[in-house]
């Protein structure tokens, strides 16, 4: 995706500036999924796999332990000097 072609999301109510950094999208995302339910990948058979807090981290259909964090759909852009 280009730089052209890329949408600023609406509707969040908080504007963060270029080069910024801000917790609240991130906190966001985590409490609207269900009450504290993340996803992940599986590294074995790269099924999804819903976790809560608290809870044993292996996945269900293949019983592996190595699980990878989802990629996020924002457009993170970092600043170079």
């Amino acid at each position: 995706m280009s730089r052209e072609e890329y949408q600023v999301p609406t509707g969040s109510g908080s504007s963060i500036g270029v080069g910024g950094s801000s917790s609240a999208p991130a906190a966001r995302d985590y409490a609207s999924e269900g009450g504290g339910t993340m996803h992940y990948i599986c590294g074995d058979c790269s099924s999804r796999v819903p976790l809560e807090k608290g809870t044993g981290i292996r996945c269900q259909k293949c019983g592996a332990r190595v699980l990878y964090k989802e990629r996020t759909k924002r457009m993170v852009q970092f600043e170079a000097r």
